[in-house]
């Protein structure tokens, strides 16, 4: 018998225009796909879950997290990008281990999973030796979400200041030929790339040529405001002929008009953190610039070290940020605010799923699409009653509500619980992790009650090359 299973009188919010919002629906899924969407589906021989009570939508996606620091979680929460880059690259990063690396990626990614993320781009810029890279990639595995692994640079000083030498490591040829020989798969590769500004042309025309040798997409950084730093990366981008639709930009809150108009006619793509963006300092949220400019926007949790690692933190910030742009000092002139809650919920959703080149597999709940699906409780004390299903998910709920994970069809979360993660050993390996990064970077430890109970935790990450990601435990 196949495998089936149908998700039975949820209110689907299906992020599909042909589809839309249909209350007391059911999914069919079969073999990780979506089959059917419609109510009352008279199926047999397939498990009934019980959807009822929830607005089901399909699984966010994160264009840009940086995974592999969740174990100095909470490390920065006020600082400026100046405080981030001293701290987290010239500091602490050049102390992660790969075991370190597996524990972050690890802890990020079932974080997100339990936060109803299905899909990240985890933009793995510690990536300071082949072991350290492997490390990364067999945390995701781990864990079972859906993931772009963006190989980066490693961390530390000499990255930043870019010498004529620390071209992107060519390690990331072996990565892709070891783990990402198959595009079909739930973890595929990316380039996380330096743009232009503190290295030269030679550095930059290297690593593009690199990504599209290797045939994977590029995400990077431009557009922050960084003290001392004036340069339009996007334009000198554009001087050396490398713009593209396999690109994602991220932030972009310096850049001009200009370059947003470069971007849209070269078919790429954004990813905005307006959370990250506003506390760091980095610039104002482009988000309705890059709409007049046609741009989609996408959203970012950035980094767990300065902010929460859920979803719905970033579609309020970008929704609230972008509204009160629209107010004008004439008090005689009405409020008309032109940005929604069904907008932001795209950007999280379908429109991010794009930017990864996913849209074909995830995004929306669409038959033929894989069953990348998150429950959201509507009968909760935060989210009763519901009477817009896309408000209870962008304006009330939050990760306490997220009830049910399916990737790929797929349980990952099921009744508010992690499936297959054994959390006592997690809290230890995480724990272990983050008192060795801040030890060997001489920071003093905090002063913690033991816990009860300890599990131990062996870190078996040199595994072998299988990208199948079966079980989430930890």
């Amino acid at each position: 018998m196949p495998d089936r299973l149908v998700l039975r009188g949820g209110f689907v919010v299906s992020m599909d225009q042909a589809i839309g919002d249909v209350p007391d629906c059911d999914v069919l899924v079969q073999d990780g796909q979506i089959v059917a969407v419609a109510p009352r589906l008279d199926v047999n021989d397939a498990e009934i879950i019980d959807a009822t009570g929830t607005v089901m939508i399909p699984g966010f996606v994160d264009t840009h997290r940086h995974t592999w620091e969740t174990v100095v979680r909470g490390q920065l929460p006020s600082c400026t990008l100046h405080e981030y880059i001293t701290t987290m690259h010239d500091g602490l990063g050049a102390m992660f281990r790969p075991d370190d690396v597996f524990a972050g990626t690890l802890l990020g990614s079932l974080e997100a999973l339990n936060a109803g993320v299905t899909t990240i781009v985890d933009w793995s810029h510690c990536t300071n030796t082949p072991d350290h890279a492997d490390a990364a990639v067999a945390a995701l595995q781990r864990a079972g979400l859906r993931a772009l692994y963006a190989h980066g640079r490693g961390s530390g000083g000499q990255w930043w200041t870019g010498n004529g030498h620390d071209l992107h490591p060519s390690d990331a040829r072996r990565v892709r030929t070891r783990y990402f020989a198959s595009d079909d798969q739930l973890l595929t590769m990316a380039l996380a790339l330096r743009g232009p500004g503190l290295y030269g042309d030679d550095i930059i025309r290297h690593d593009w040529a690199l990504a599209r040798e290797l045939g994977v997409r590029i995400s990077v950084h431009v557009g922050m405001r960084m003290t001392g730093v004036h340069v339009q990366a996007v334009r000198e981008l554009d001087r050396l002929g490398l713009l593209g639709p396999d690109t994602t930009y991220i932030h972009c809150n310096e850049s001009t008009d200009d370059e947003l108009r470069r971007i849209a006619d070269s078919g790429g793509t954004v990813s905005v953190a307006p959370w990250i963006e506003m506390i760091m300092g980095q610039g104002y949220p482009r988000i309705g610039a890059l709409l007049r400019h046609g741009i989609a926007p996408t959203l970012s949790v950035d980094v767990v070290t300065s902010g929460p690692g859920d979803m719905f933190t970033p579609m309020r910030a970008a929704l609230a940020w972008e509204r009160i742009q629209s107010f004008g000092p004439d008090r005689d002139v009405p409020f008309a605010a032109g940005l929604t809650h069904r907008d932001v919920l795209r950007f999280a959703t379908l429109d991010g799923a794009r930017a990864c080149g996913l849209d074909h597999k995830v995004g929306s709940i669409t038959p033929g699409k894989d069953a990348d699906l998150v429950m959201i409780r509507a009968d909760d004390v935060n989210t009763f009653p519901l009477l817009d299903p896309v408000a209870t998910v962008v304006s009330s709920a939050d990760v306490s509500n997220v009830d049910s994970v399916l990737v790929r069809g797929q349980f990952r979360k099921r009744g508010r619980m992690l499936v297959d993660v054994d959390l006592p050993a997690l809290r230890t390996l995480a724990q272990s992790s983050s008192d060795h990064v801040r030890s060997a970077a001489g920071m003093p430890m905090i002063v913690r009650h033991p816990p009860s109970r300890a599990a131990t935790q062996t870190n078996p990450h040199r595994g072998g090359s299988d990208n199948s990601a079966d079980t989430a435990g930890a």
